[in-house]
């Protein structure tokens, strides 16, 4: 895995450019400790930092064509390299043995219309030195980032924000139309950043343009929702076939490939196909653990390892670092983000890189096959508004006559209650349905009182030959929205930050479009979780690991809000001197998770980050 940045200006020298340009690459030195290569040229400088996978000892970047007219600075991997490669060669005489060139080849022979036979995660910059224009693109499902800004006649790009912060280092400025959207959703929308004139390629898109302007994003793949054709039994076989084939690819490696394994469904399944086809013995699991049992699965994790038979290896975290949390959020994602499970992901990073140099994930099979239990708390919600409102009021009463505790929600009752009741309170607010909402619109109003009306729009697109179902909607969108904005960037970062290549077979685009396709009473059951799943898989894992509670990758964020990290937030709200933000509410949600009357752990949580942000960037 690698870093990329370019900078196209008339306006500064190219002394001026090479100086912000190894200080973008010195900053994404994680992504690529393995090597780091520079070149000027026509007004432009592109660079990139390697992390060798494919090709050790070629394949370097920027890669030019043979004649010198295009080069390209490559993020990313081609797990169907070796057969382009033969599709190609007639046409192109290749030097070396790894993807880049087959990716450089196919672009220049074939155009944008080669990404339709690329299976694999990406984002590239092809440079066209001789037009002086470039060719941006970012994978299906945006497991690769890429940022970009195109302002007073400049244009940069680079993996990381924090980066091409460095590469244009002026006028960088809030946008608070993003700010709204992180307090609804916890990051910003497709394609936006907290930065104005900054931008993210939104995931399955591409760029073209050059320092005096640039066209608009276009769409080269989204989500197809046709009805699957055949029977439930082939559903179950042709599951079966591709996502073993997916797993199959993504192990093709010059390097040892491991695989991170929490003692869930999905990361279960991706080491035991693992383990079948390389052989149980040539495969090492990876689990982070927490003093805290209600969170710990380490449990799970070593019985599959002993029923698998591969090599174990787990760590554990005991202690909370802020600067740690720092780091990552400043450095690595460079903007707010909630998704605490930042945290142990990286720490399970930092362990799992002293073996390996890559890690296969169970990521994307809770958005393709009806994982969360958002899904199933919206099935149910269908039949709960029908329930006369007296008896409804009961019910809220009831719940809330008992206070939560610290647990996590699949181990708690009063907790899973409380979820409940919340998902009711949004229930008009998340409809239509974009992405899970921290609050309810009332809640929204009285603590970001200015931001209740801002907000960037979005549109979900897709090829929708059937009507969908509820469930099938919120599967798109979280595909679409929560899956690149939340699950990728968390996973990008946190192993990114430790030099660390996550693969994620729930992604190949074969495996995508056979769930999408598949009816939701396929995916949603109320007695099993993900139906299909367990019948294509069953034979791999015994019969408790289908049967358990879904629990996560989460962290004991509530008793931190009790102790050092509460007082950090306290902090924080009094030095802060913004009016986005209400402060008495945010006290007393504070006052009342500490009493222990209501957790509010994920919203101080969101806050907290949102304010710790503002209080160390440079803006």
């Amino acid at each position: 895995m690698c870093g990329i940045a370019f900078l196209h200006s008339h306006k500064v020298n190219s002394d001026l450019q090479r100086q912000h340009m190894n200080s973008a690459l010195n900053l994404m030195r994680f992504r690529g400790p393995d090597a780091c290569n520079v070149h000027q040229e026509a007004g432009g400088t592109i660079g990139h930092v390697r992390l060798s996978i494919l090709d050790l000892s070629d394949s370097h970047q920027p890669m030019f064509s043979k004649d010198g007219r295009f080069a390209l600075s490559f993020n990313g991997e081609i797990y169907n390299f070796i057969n382009l490669r033969k599709q190609l060669k007639s046409q192109w005489n290749f030097v070396t043995q790894g993807d880049t060139e087959v990716l450089l080849a196919g672009l220049i022979l074939e155009g944008i219309k080669f990404l339709d036979k690329v299976e694999g995660m990406w984002a590239f910059l092809l440079w066209d030195i001789k037009e002086k224009r470039f060719l941006l693109s970012r994978d299906r499902t945006g497991k690769k980032p890429l940022y970009y800004r195109a302002f007073n006649n400049e244009f940069s790009c680079a993996s990381e924000l924090p980066a091409l912060k460095k590469l244009c280092p002026e006028n960088w400025e809030e946008d608070t139309d993003t700010t709204a959207d992180y307090f609804r959703y916890g990051y910003p929308l497709p394609g936006y950043t907290f930065y104005k004139n900054t931008f993210e390629l939104k995931p399955g898109h591409y760029l073209q343009g050059d320092a005096n302007g640039i066209g608009e994003e276009t769409a080269y793949w989204t989500p197809s929702t046709s009805l699957y054709k055949g029977s439930y039994h082939d559903a179950v076989s042709e599951l079966s076939d591709t996502l073993r084939n997916s797993v199959k690819i993504r192990l093709t490696s010059d390097v040892e490939v491991g695989t991170f394994l929490s003692g869930g469904v999905d990361s279960s399944i991706i080491t035991a196909l693992a383990a079948s086809i390389q052989g149980n013995h040539n495969v090492k699991a990876f689990t982070m653990g927490f003093s805290d049992s209600s969170y710990d699965e380490r449990t799970y994790a070593k019985q599959i390892a002993n029923y698998t038979g591969v090599e174990y290896f787990e760590d554990i975290v005991k202690d909370w670092d802020q600067q740690y949390l720092l780091d990552l959020i400043l450095t690595r994602v460079g903007q707010p983000f909630h998704d605490s499970s930042i945290l142990p992901t990286a720490r399970l990073a930092k362990f799992t890189s002293n073996f390996v140099k890559v890690a296969l994930s169970g990521d994307g099979s809770d958005e393709l096959f009806c994982g969360y239990q958002r899904y199933k708390a919206r099935a149910i919600l269908k039949y709960y508004m029908m329930v006369p409102q007296p008896l409804r009021h009961l019910v809220r009463k009831l719940a809330f006559k008992f206070p939560e505790t610290d647990a996590h929600h699949s181990r708690s009752l009063i907790r899973k209650m409380h979820l409940f009741m919340d998902t009711v309170d949004r229930y008009h607010d998340e409809s239509p349905y974009i992405a899970p909402r921290c609050y309810d619109s009332k809640a929204y109003q009285n603590l970001f009182p200015s931001l209740a009306s801002r907000g960037h729009s979005y549109e979900i697109s897709h090829n929708n030959a059937e009507k969908w179902s509820e469930v099938k909607q919120m599967m798109v969108s979280d595909l679409s929205i929560y899956l690149p904005q939340d699950i990728h960037t968390k996973v990008d970062r946190a192993t990114m930050h430790h030099s660390l290549e996550s693969r994620s077979p729930f992604m190949d685009s074969n495996v995508v479009q056979l769930a999408l396709s598949l009816p939701s009473e396929w995916t949603l059951s109320f007695k099993t979780n993900k139906k299909i799943l367990k019948d294509a898989f069953e034979d791999l894992l015994p019969n408790d690991i289908w049967n358990r509670r879904k629990q996560g990758f989460a962290v004991p964020m509530a008793s931190w809000l009790r102790g050092e990290l509460g007082f950090e937030l306290e902090r924080l709200l009094h030095t802060y001197s913004s009016n986005l933000i209400n402060i008495k509410p945010i006290e007393k949600m504070l006052y009342e998770h500490r009493s222990g009357k209501k957790n509010n752990d994920h919203r101080l949580w969101l806050i907290y980050i949102y304010l710790m942000w503002k209080n160390q960037s440079n803006m």
